[in-house]
Formats: structure tokens, sequence, C-alpha cells
């Protein structure tokens, strides 16, 4: 009996003692991985202030503005493609990229489809659209972009300067801003103030930086004022509805409209139509990417001897390009380029 209550006390010793030692490492884990999320979430909170671009042409101009500045991390959110966003689908990767920003820009006028998700998943994400200063979504957008985060995409209406200079009518899908050098500009201006209101602490930097990148767009829409004297009243046909702004800001007679894609099946109709325009004029011009135009492009240079002019979209970048942040002004610089060439060198 003696011997069985000994053992028992035993037991219970060796059960307490064990329980007691459980509880000691259980308790020391849960105050270290406290502790070490604690220095690694105001690590994270301090270490830089993260920008994501919604695409190549954003953050191209982010780079410009915000990508030489200590403290301050550029991204651009989605992989180069070889057309727009507008059917673009995030992958999980990119939620992920998403989790740590504290901004994104966005081209805005509806090509971004995707930013209602994103705002849904980062309620608290400040989002800075560009071209809220001088253009709408397009009305099936805009119930989904109505979001109640404090940033939402239209965050910038406030701006009263609604109205820009130039009279384009491309039609409320067509946003591709950054082909018109002038609105391009009012994007930088955009993301200078968005970014400098979000995070004041390098707004002096931004302001700098965005002001020599605008003098350099400033240069550049000097160059194409010079094509625009050449070229004014010439008919063009335009393959990518990107060039239609191109085409507009060169002061040139846009006679028909066709955008191509991989999933452009062209009809014999429309086939008859180009034709038409192209009857039009002497000079049979047509713009368009190579990507998807080439195939149409090579058709009318054989049936209607057109001039084809081969353009860059900008939606990504070039093989083998060494500057990312030279890459709108050296990627129009080659547009104009090609222009001139291809119409003036005869004249030259």
């Amino acid at each position: 009996m003696k011997n069985a209550k000994m053992a028992r006390e035993k037991a219970v010793f060796v059960f307490l003692l064990l329980s007691c030692i459980a509880l000691f490492f259980l308790g020391s884990t849960a105050i270290y991985l406290k502790s070490t999320k604690s220095v690694y979430s105001a690590d994270a909170e301090k270490e830089s202030f993260v920008i994501t671009a919604s695409f190549y042409p954003v953050y191209i101009a982010a780079l410009n503005v915000a990508g030489d500045i200590d403290g301050v991390e550029v991204r651009n959110l989605t992989q180069p493609q070889t057309g727009c966003l507008h059917d673009y689908q995030l992958t999980t990767e990119d939620m992920k990229a998403m989790a740590d920003s504290d901004v994104l820009l966005i081209n805005g006028g509806g090509i971004e489809s995707f930013v209602s998700k994103v705002a849904k998943t980062y309620p608290k994400l400040s989002i800075i659209n560009l071209s809220a200063s001088f253009a709408e979504l397009p009305e099936e957008d805009e119930e989904e972009e109505d979001h109640d985060h404090e940033d939402a995409a239209h965050e910038d209406a406030d701006h009263e300067d609604a109205d820009h200079d130039h009279d384009h009518d491309h039609g409320e899908q067509n946003s591709h801003f950054w082909m018109d050098i002038d609105l391009y500009r009012k994007e930088v201006e955009s993301m200078e103030e968005g970014l400098s209101k979000r995070d004041p602490v390098h707004a002096d930097q931004y302001k700098k930086n965005a002001e020599a990148y605008l003098k350099k767009l400033e240069a550049l829409q000097s160059e194409e004022a010079e094509l625009k004297e050449a070229l004014s009243g010439k008919k063009v046909v335009v393959f990518h509805e990107a060039f239609l702004y191109l085409a507009e800001d060169l002061d040139m007679q846009v006679t028909m409209t066709m955008d191509l894609d991989e999933e452009r099946q062209v009809s014999a109709g429309e086939v008859r139509q180009v034709l038409d325009a192209l009857a039009l004029s002497d000079d049979k011009i047509i713009f368009a990417e190579r990507t998807y135009g080439e195939e149409m492009g090579d058709r009318m240079t054989e049936e209607a001897s057109a001039t084809v002019i081969y353009l860059d979209p900008l939606t990504r970048p070039k093989d083998g390009q060494e500057s990312e942040q030279d890459g709108y002004l050296l990627a129009m610089q080659e547009n104009f380029d090609q222009i001139r060439t291809t119409l003036l060198g005869a004249e030259e």
C-alpha cells in the first residue's frame, strides 16, 4: 500500500514538473514570436515607401519621379504585355505583391479592369488615378471603381481643371493617354502631387524629379511640333487605337481605325473598308503595331501599295533595352524617327 502511494505521488510530481516545463517553453516561444514579429513589422513599416505602378508606361513615369529616392521603392505590378490591360487577370503573385504597397498608381480611364479587385482586397491601399483630372471612366466601370476607401480611383476628381486643351474624340474606351505627350505630362504632374500628399517626407524630391522629367518631355514635344508642320492634313489609316492620339497630335486626318489583337479576325468586309479608306489618299499611310498588324500591313502593301509604318504603343520594354527610366523618351523618339524617315526622307 505504501509503495503504491509513493508511486502515485511520484507520478503526480513528474506530471506537474513536465507541465511546468511545457508551460515555460510555450510562454517563452510566444514572447519570442511576438517580439520578433514586432521588430519585423516595425522594420517593414520604416524600411521603404512602396509605390506600385499598374503597368509599363505608368512604371516608367514612376521611375522618373521616384525611382532614385532613398527610402522609396518602385515596382511594376503586371508583367510586360504584348497588348494593353483591358482583359488582364491578376495572378496570385500579383496580389501578394500588393500586400506591402503604400500606393498603387493607375493610368485610369478604365484600362486597368482589375483595380476594383485590388481595392476590395486592400481597402486601405491608396490608389492614385493619374488621368482623373482630364478623363472620365467608361460607364460600365464606374460602379466597379466607386469603392469607399479613402484614395479611390476617382480621388483626384476634385481637380477643377477637368477640361484639357486637346479635342480628342476616341470614344470612351480609348485610354491610351500616354501616347499623347501633353496628357502624359499631365499624368506625371498628377503623380507628383499624389505622391507628395501621401509621402510628404520625400515631397521635395518628387517635385524636383518631376520637373526634370517634364522638361525632357517638353523637348520631345518640340520635336513632335516640327513633324506636325510637315504632316498636317495628311490622311492615315490606324491599326491600333493608341496611335489615334499620335495621329491627331500630328494633325493628320484619320480615315479609318481598326484595332487588331491576338483574338481579332478581320472579315472580308473590313478589308474592303480599309482599301476604300486608303483610296481616299494619295499617301496611303498606315500606322500599325508589328505584333498584331504585320499580316494586315503586308496585305495592304501588296493590294493597295500602302506605306505601313510600324510604331511602338509603349506597352512593354523593347528587347535588349538597357534603360527603363528612359524607355518612354527612347520609344517615342524612335516613333518620330520612323515617321520622319518613311514619310519625309525624300524631302530632306
